[in-house]
């Protein structure tokens, strides 16, 4: 993503909170120092299969940048269809870009 692109992006909203408090999330993602603490944190504020579908999404997301077709990536993440739909829209038309940020910063990382 090009230094224009993303001064063009429309800044995003922290999403409201529903009752509790949740505003200190991205301030406590942001603490983690590294792969234990982020996997011990999932593992205390997630369920199980919380992380799998986070994990099942992650891997779709990877499948599709690599242009798999979306058929073929659902069959290999057991994912449904619905799933893999959701993560080609966030990749290709939302605006919050979070997809594409960390794709794009793990591929420049590799390469280096």
């Amino acid at each position: 993503m090009t230094a224009a692109e993303k001064s063009q992006k429309p800044p995003l909203r922290a999403l409201k909170p529903r009752g509790v408090h949740l505003s200190s999330l991205e301030d406590a993602l942001l603490s983690l120092s590294d792969r234990d603490e982020v996997l011990r944190f999932l593992n205390d504020v997630c369920t199980p299969g919380e992380i799998d579908a986070l994990r099942q999404r992650w891997a779709l997301a990877q499948m599709l940048n690599a242009e798999m077709p979306q058929r073929e990536a659902a069959k290999r993440a057991s994912a449904s269809i619905a799933t893999v739909t959701r993560v080609a829209r966030c990749l290709q038309h939302e605006r919050h870009h979070g997809y594409r940020i960390v794709l794009d910063r793990l591929n420049t990382k590799s390469r280096s």
